[in-house]
C-alpha cells in the first residue's frame, strides 16, 4: 500500500464527545486519536498478529453482513478491499499505535481498526462509510476482542507453534538415536547416581515435549469457539440471528480453522476461561523449555571445570574481558522465554479474575500476554533444535572417565552383598579415587569377570537385577 507523507499539519475531526485535532494524512479517526492522548503509558502496542485477526473480523463481518441483507454490498465490498489491502501491507502497525493499557474491553482497538478501514474503504471506493455504522455493523468492542484474542491464539498454535514443538521433538527423537551408544553418569540431587544413556536423558525431553504438544492439541478446540455474535453482553442485541454463523462459515473457509458458534455467548464474553488455561499449558510447555535448557547448560558446563559431557555449537564469543569464553547462548536464551512466559501465566490469572458482570475488563492485556508467549515459544522452541539439540558433540572422553570411577555403580552389587557392604566399597573407592570395580574386587569374594559383567555401565541403563 503506498504509504503517505505525514507531517505536522493538523486538521480537525470529531465523534459523538466533539472535536479534536489530529495529523494530517494519517488513517485513523478521533477515536484512535483519543486512545493515543489518553494512553501514553507503555509504548507497547498490541501485537502485529492479533491486530491482522481483527481485521480478518471486520473483513468477514461485512461480507457475512453484506449476504445477509444487512449491508449494501457495495459498500461491503470497498470494506472486504480495504481489509484485504491491510493484510498485505508491509507497515500495518504505523496505523494501529493505541497502547496495550488502554480501555478494558479494548474498544480504543475496535475503534482503530473501524476507522483506519473505513477512510481507507472511503478513499478507494468514494462511497460514505461509517466506522460504527458500516465496519462494525452487528458487533461490539465486547464480542470482537474476545474472538480476535481467540482467533490469534489459535492461529498461532495451529501454524507457529506446534509446528516448532513438533519440530524440537523429531530434533531430540534424532539425536537420540545418534547418541544411543554413550553412556553417562546419572544424577539426581546434582550428585552422581546410576548410569544413564544418552539417548535416554533425550528421550526423556522428547517426553515432556510430546506432553506439551498433547495438552495444547486438547485446548484448541475450545480457543475455536468465538464469541462473535454476542454483540454488547451476550444477547446478540442489533445482529442478525445469523451472523455469526456466516460469519463461521466464511472465516473457517479461509484460514482452514473450523471456528464455531458458542452455545452460550455469555462465559466467552464475561470471563476469558479458555486463555486462562491455554497460559496454563503454556507455562507447562515453559518449565519443560527450562529444564532442558538447564540440562544443556550443566552438560556444556565447563570446559574444564565443569561437567564437559558435551560441546554446543559455539556461536558468539561469551566476554567482552576473558579471550577465548563462549557461553551456552541459546539455553539461556531459552530459559529467559520460560521465565518470561511463566509471568505472562500470572498475569493472565489475575486478569482473568477481572470478569465483572457481563465483561472482562482486562482484555487487552490478556491479548498481548497469550499472543507474546506463545510467539516466544515458537521461537525459542526452534532455536533450540537448530542451534542445541542437531549441533551438539558428545564428549565420550569425559562421559566415561567420570563414568567408571562413579561409586553409586555398586548399587548393582546390593542384591548379592547387600546394601552395607555396598556402601563401604563405595566410601573406599571415593575416599581412595579408585575405581568401584579395583574395591569391589579386593572386598568381596567375586571375580573380575563376573564383577566387569554386574558393573558394567551399559548393561546398568537397562534395569533389572
Amino acid at each position: 500500500m503506498e504509504k503517505k507523507d505525514v507531517g505536522r499539519k493538523k486538521r480537525k475531526v470529531s465523534d459523538s464527545m466533539g472535536e479534536l485535532e489530529i495529523e494530517d494524512g494519517v488513517l485513523f479517526g478521533a477515536q484512535t486519536q483519543r486512545a493515543i492522548n489518553n494512553f501514553p503509558i507503555s509504548g507497547i502496542t498490541l501485537p502485529v498478529s492479533f491486530i491482522r485477526s481483527l481485521i480478518l473480523i471486520k473483513l468477514f463481518a461485512a461480507k457475512a453482513n453484506s449476504s445477509l441483507g444487512c449491508l449494501d454490498s457495495n459498500i461491503a465490498e470497498a470494506i472486504s478491499d480495504a481489509c484485504e489491502t491491510l493484510l498485505e501491507d508491509a507497515d500495518l502497525m504505523t496505523h494501529f499505535p493505541v497502547d496495550v493499557f488502554q480501555t478494558g474491553s479494548g474498544t480504543s482497538s475496535n475503534m482503530n481498526a473501524n476507522e483506519v478501514i473505513a477512510t481507507l474503504a472511503k478513499e478507494r471506493s468514494k462511497l460514505l462509510i461509517n466506522p460504527n455504522d458500516h465496519v462494525n455493523f452487528g458487533q461490539s468492542s465486547n464480542d470482537v476482542i474476545p474472538t480476535a484474542i481467540h482467533m490469534s491464539t489459535s492461529l498461532l498454535i495451529k501454524n507457529r507453534l506446534l509446528p516448532s514443538l513438533k519440530a524440537l521433538s523429531q530434533a531430540l527423537a534424532l539425536k537420540a538415536e545418534e547418541t544411543k551408544e554413550f553412556c553417562k553418569t546419572g544424577r539426581t540431587h546434582l550428585m552422581d547416581a546410576m548410569p544413564i544413556r544418552l539417548d535416554q536423558t533425550l528421550y526423556g525431553w522428547e517426553g515432556q515435549i510430546a506432553n506439551d504438544i498433547h495438552f495444547l492439541e486438547q485446548i484448541s478446540p475450545s480457543l475455536n469457539v468465538l464469541a462473535l455474535g454476542g454483540t454488547a453482553v451476550g444477547t446478540g442485541i442489533n445482529t442478525h440471528p445469523d451472523f455469526s454463523k456466516t460469519f463461521m462459515k466464511l472465516i473457517s473457509e479461509r484460514t482452514g480453522i473450523q471456528f464455531k458458534s458458542p452455545a452460550n455467548y455469555f462465559p466467552l464474553m464475561s470471563s476469558q476461561d479458555t486463555v486462562v488455561a491455554l497460559l496454563g499449558n503454556l507455562k507447562t510447555t515453559a518449565v519443560s523449555i527450562m529444564k532442558i535448557a538447564n540440562d544443556l547448560r550443566w552438560m556444556n558446563s565447563g570446559p574444564l571445570a565443569g561437567l564437559g559431557e558435551i560441546s554446543l555449537e559455539a556461536l558468539q564469543p561469551g566476554s567482552s574481558i576473558m579471550p577465548g569464553k563462549v557461553n551456552p547462548v541459546i539455553p539461556e536464551a531459552a530459559a529467559m522465554v520460560a521465565a518470561e512466559v511463566i509471568g505472562n501465566d500470572a498475569s493472565v490469572t489475575i486478569a482473568g479474575q477481572s470478569g465483572n458482570f457481563e465483561l472482562n475488563v482486562m482484555l487487552p492485556l490478556i491479548a498481548h500476554k497469550a499472543v507474546l508467549s506463545i510467539e516466544l515459544l515458537s521461537n525459542i522452541s526452534s532455536l533450540l533444535a537448530e542451534k542445541c539439540i542437531k549441533t551438539f558433540v558428545v564428549n565420550a572422553e569425559n562421559l566415561n572417565a567420570a563414568l567408571h570411577r562413579n561409586p553409586i555403580l555398586v548399587t548393582a552389587l546390593n542384591p548379592v552383598i547387600g546394601y552395607a557392604k555396598a556402601a563401604e566399597i563405595a566410601k573406599k573407592a571415593y575416599k581412595e579415587n579408585r575405581p568401584i570395580i579395583e574395591v569391589a574386587e579386593e572386598e568381596t569374594d567375586i571375580s573380575r569377570s563376573k564383577l566387569e559383567e554386574l558393573l558394567d555401565p551399559m548393561k546398568l541403563t537397562l534395569g533389572g537385577l
